[in-house]
C-alpha cells in the first residue's frame, strides 16, 4: 500500500502572511518524507484571490520541496495542460526531474474553471469540451515526443513545431541532418531532457468513461477522487478492462490513485470538530461547479433532497475519525477496490497547521503501520 500526500494549498484571509503558508506547507512535506510517504503532490489554479487554490505553478512548488526534502516523489495533481504552452511545460517538468534526481510524478489535467482557462489559453475554454479534449490530447502527444527523442517535430491542429521557415547557421552548431534539411530547421531538441527515461511516470486526473478509457488505453495512471466505492467500482473496472484492451494486464486498482479526504485525532467527536468547516470550505467551492452528482452510490439519483453537509460527505467518502476508525476506512477501500495507493487530503483551506500537522502524526504513528509496505 502506498501513502501519499495531496496538498491544495489553501488559506483564506492569509494572503498578507503567504510567507508563513509557504513555511507551513515546507513543514508538511518534510515531516512526509521523513515518515516515508512515497509523493507529494500539488495542484494549479490560477487568479485565487478568494484564497482557497493558492499554487499556480506546481512544477515551481515541487523544485522548492524537492531541495528540501531527500526521498519523497515530486508530484502535480495537477498540471493543467492546457494552459500551458507544451514546450515549456515539457522544459519545466524536465529541469525539475533533474533537479530532483528523477523523483517527479507528471499528473495532467483538462481544465475546469473559465475564468482560468480563457484568460490563459482561450483555446481550453471548457465550454467547448471537444476542442478541450484535442488541445489536451495533442499537448501530451507533444510532452512524449520532446522527452522521448533526441530531436522531434510536430504537425498537429493547434501547434506546428518547429516553426516552419527558419534558418539556421553557426560555426559552433553545424546545420546537420538530425535537425535541418537545406539549412533550414526541420526539428527540435528540448533541454535539458528529463532524469528518468524516457519521461517521468504520466498521471491523469480521470473520471469520465470517455477520459478513463483513453487514459488506461494509452498507459497514462489514474488519479480519482470524489465517488464512492459503489460507484468507483465501475470506474476502477473499466479502467483494468481498456488496459487490458490495449494490451495490459493489470489487476484491479494497479495504476491507479485515489484521493480521499483524511483527517485523524485522538476522538471522532475531535476529528469533526476540528476538521469539518475546512472541509465544507472546500466542498462548497468545488461542488459550486461540479455539483454532487459525483458523489452518488452506484445506481442513486441525484434529487433536490440531496444537500452538501458533513454527514452527507461521511457516509460516501471521509477517512475522518480516530486512527482505528481511518484504518478500517482504508481496509475497506483495500477490500472492495482492492486500492494500492491512497493520497491523503487533509490540508483544506482553513484547517489550523497544527491540527493538520497532529493529523499527520497520528496518520503515520497509528495507521501507517498497519499496512505492510506502507510508503513503499
Amino acid at each position: 500500500m502506498r501513502f501519499s500526500i495531496f496538498h491544495n494549498l489553501g488559506a483564506p484571509g492569509r494572503f498578507g502572511e503567504y510567507d508563513q503558508v509557504m513555511n507551513e506547507t515546507r513543514e508538511f512535506a518534510r515531516y512526509a518524507d521523513q515518515a516515508g510517504f512515497w509523493s507529494i503532490w500539488y495542484t494549479e489554479h490560477h487568479f485565487g484571490h478568494e484564497g482557497y487554490e493558492l499554487i499556480a505553478n506546481p512544477v515551481l512548488m515541487g523544485a522548492d520541496i524537492a531541495a528540501r526534502t531527500e526521498n519523497i516523489r515530486i508530484g502535480q495533481a495537477a498540471n493543467i495542460a492546457t494552459f500551458w504552452h507544451p514546450l515549456r511545460l515539457a522544459e519545466d517538468i524536465a529541469q525539475l526531474d533533474q533537479l530532483s534526481g528523477g523523483r517527479v510524478e507528471v499528473g495532467l489535467g483538462r481544465g475546469l474553471y473559465g475564468r482560468e482557462a480563457l484568460n490563459l489559453n482561450t483555446l481550453a475554454d471548457p465550454r467547448d469540451q471537444e476542442q478541450n479534449r484535442a488541445l489536451f490530447d495533442e499537448t501530451v502527444e507533444i510532452l512524449q515526443k520532446a522527452w522521448s527523442n533526441e530531436f522531434f517535430s510536430h504537425d498537429g491542429r493547434f501547434y506546428t513545431f518547429p516553426a516552419p521557415g527558419v534558418r539556421w547557421e553557426h560555426p559552433l552548431s553545424p546545420a546537420t541532418p538530425e535537425f535541418t534539411e537545406d539549412g533550414v530547421i526541420t526539428k527540435l531538441a528540448v533541454t535539458p531532457r528529463p532524469y528518468q527515461r524516457p519521461h517521468p511516470p504520466l498521471w491523469q486526473v480521470i473520471d469520465s468513461p470517455r477520459s478513463i478509457q483513453t487514459a488506461a488505453q494509452q498507459g497514462v495512471q489514474g488519479l480519482f477522487w470524489l465517488p464512492p466505492i459503489s460507484a468507483l467500482k465501475d470506474r476502477f473496472q473499466l479502467y483494468r478492462d481498456s488496459a487490458q484492451a490495449a494490451g495490459r494486464d493489470l489487476a484491479l486498482g494497479e495504476g491507479i490513485g485515489l484521493v480521499r479526504d483524511v483527517f485523524v485525532a485522538d476522538t471522532m467527536e475531535q476529528a469533526r470538530a476540528q476538521f469539518e468547516e475546512a472541509l465544507l470550505t472546500s466542498y462548497k467551492w468545488i461542488t459550486h461547479w461540479r455539483g454532487l452528482g459525483n458523489l452518488m452510490e452506484a445506481g442513486e439519483e441525484l434529487t433536490d433532497a440531496h444537500e452538501l453537509s458533513f454527514e452527507f460527505l461521511e457516509q460516501r467518502n471521509l477517512l475522518v475519525g480516530t486512527p482505528e476508525h481511518v484504518a478500517g476506512k482504508i481496509e475497506e477501500l483495500q477490500e472492495e477496490l482492492n486500492l494500492e495507493h491512497l493520497l491523503l487530503w487533509t490540508t483544506h483551506p482553513g484547517l489550523r497547521h497544527e491540527h493538520a500537522m497532529r493529523s499527520l502524526e497520528l496518520f503515520t504513528e497509528k495507521v501507517m503501520p498497519r499496512f505492510q509496505g506502507a510508503g513503499s
